[in-house]
């Protein structure tokens, strides 16, 4: 097994990886413990060649492997591609192009929601991998040979995969679908981590706009220090604390030793000024700067009934294709095609609308109607109706 530690074998490995058409590219990295995931091994393989990398050698210059990703000549091959990407990213800010998930090619020929390289792996390949590495510390050294051994796995199958995919998207007339696909997974703002929206990422809802300007600033202020000391959100801040400190709207620190979520002496803190600060500015925000909150209004009986007739069809339209459902559309999507007069959702767009997207209108107008037959659900316009055969 081809294990390289420096430079030069790594550029002359990148050379000849460049001559394929395709390279399949996994990453090792480790990230509980920092804000930004450390890179610990990567793995390449293309038809005859397969090598493992170590970023973390001394004095290894990682430039040719990022040159390869940006070469346009060669289609890297991922699975599940986005924590990959964003460590390419991040490391020498660019997003590989062009790419292929084979998670997501495997959704858009019926393998089911999100499938996993393991069981990817056994239904294309019809092998049993060993995954009782998956959760090893990466970032020590040595790795042990069953280590690297598991790690070569994730390329070596991934080849063979790639071209069982790439050959079924071919003859299905499918390969257009899969490229709208990667379009969002190689923009860039798809990996862009920015502050000032960072309170998005939070769950937890507040009282008025005031409390949401408030969270707006702690959160913007988390995501700074937490991106300048690399270490994870939550030890800067918990997200309970934000929400306990936007609604309570503290401007002294004294005030901040009343919260449950903070810690005993955090009010005297060299943190605990700069919160008050955050909270100050979050409360002299101009209210136009602030979004108002998110009330979302229950669904009608109506729109509800629509949604449980949409989802049957949307099943149907799956089935009869050959697609995984949550590609086509998701929950949000049925609701708001259910509840909304012109809905600008994903599922009424593009190859989406041509299996499901044209026929949920259609039966939300009450032009089409369902009905079980042998077992399966058909779909027949309204005045068919009288003729299916139940």
């Amino acid at each position: 097994m081809l294990v390289i530690t420096s430079t030069q074998p790594l550029a002359d490995a990148c050379a000849r990886l460049a001559k394929h058409e395709f390279v399949a590219v996994d990453t090792e990295f480790m990230r509980e413990q920092t804000f930004w995931p450390k890179l610990c091994l990567v793995q390449l393989a293309a038809p005859g060649l397969e090598m493992i990398v170590d970023p973390m050698a001394p004095g290894i210059d990682f430039a040719p492997f990022y040159e390869l990703m940006a070469n346009t000549r060669v289609m890297k091959v991922f699975h599940a591609a986005r924590q990959d990407i964003e460590i390419v990213y991040y490391k020498a800010g660019i997003v590989p192009k062009p790419v292929f998930d084979t998670q997501v090619a495997a959704m858009v020929c019926g393998y089911g929601d999100s499938i996993s390289y393991v069981n990817l792996v056994k239904r294309i390949n019809n092998m049993d991998l060993d995954k009782s590495s998956r959760f090893t510390d990466w970032a020590r050294r040595p790795l042990s040979e069953k280590q690297l051994v598991y790690a070569i796995g994730d390329v070596t199958h991934l080849r063979d995969v790639y071209l069982h995919l790439r050959d079924n998207l071919e003859k299905t007339g499918r390969a257009s679908w899969l490229d709208q696909e990667m379009a969002g997974l190689t923009d860039p703002k798809t990996y862009e981590v920015d502050p000032e929206t960072s309170w998005k990422r939070l769950k937890l809802k507040v009282r008025n706009r005031r409390s949401l300007g408030v969270l707006m600033e702690l959160a913007a202020w988390r995501e700074r220090q937490a991106q300048t000391q690399d270490v994870p959100r939550n030890r800067v801040l918990r997200d309970e604390a934000i929400y306990d400190i936007a609604n309570q709207q503290p401007t002294e620190t004294s005030q901040l030793a009343e919260l449950r979520t903070l810690s005993d002496g955090f009010a005297r803190s060299a943190r605990a000024k700069e919160i008050i600060d955050a909270v100050r500015k979050g409360l002299a925000r101009d209210p136009k700067s602030v979004p108002p909150l998110n009330t979302s209004v229950a669904l009608t009986s109506e729109a509800t009934a629509m949604v449980e007739l949409l989802r049957v069809l949307l099943k149907a339209a799956a089935g009869k294709n050959g697609v995984a459902p949550r590609l086509i559309a998701d929950a949000e999507d049925l609701e708001r095609i259910a509840s909304e007069a012109e809905p600008d959702v994903p599922a009424l767009k593009g190859w989406r609308r041509q299996l499901f997207g044209d026929d949920a209108l259609k039966l939300k107008r009450g032009e089409l109607a369902l009905a079980i037959r042998r077992g399966e659900v058909v779909v027949f316009p309204v005045d068919a109706a009288a003729n299916v055969s139940r």
